[in-house]
């Protein structure tokens, strides 16, 4: 099984800057393959923030590129998204994202949740 600890959430103003943790606690027969960041704001469908492979490729969200930097340590199993000039539009529930492999087979995990809110 993967377990999924998210942390960082909370309150913020326009132009500000918050940062986002994930940590995966995997079984030793997981390896995690991409971790990454999803968010749904209200009344929307979940959407893709930034993923980031064991390899480190990354993948933004055309919303966030120039602003959100997601990165990981592979040795820890966490990955985490530096967000800059936060914009009320990133409102959102952020979700934090995994697929973990055991042999040919890959599993997606995901975590609870985390509160994102920018406002004056």
């Amino acid at each position: 099984q993967v377990q999924l600890v998210e942390s960082g959430g909370g309150l913020v103003q326009p132009g500000g800057s918050l940062r986002l943790s994930c940590t995966a606690s995997v079984g030793s027969i997981f390896s995690i393959y991409i971790m990454g960041w999803y968010r749904r704001a209200p009344g929307k469908q979940r959407d893709l923030v930034a993923t980031i492979t064991s390899g480190g490729v990354t993948n933004y969200a055309d919303s966030v590129k120039g602003r959100f930097t997601l990165s990981r340590d592979n040795a820890k199993n966490t990955v985490y998204l530096e967000m800059n000039s936060l914009k009320p539009e990133d409102t959102a529930v952020y979700y934090c994202n995994t697929i973990a492999q055991v042999g040919v087979r890959r599993y997606e995990y995901w975590g609870q949740g985390t509160q994102v809110t920018v406002s004056s």
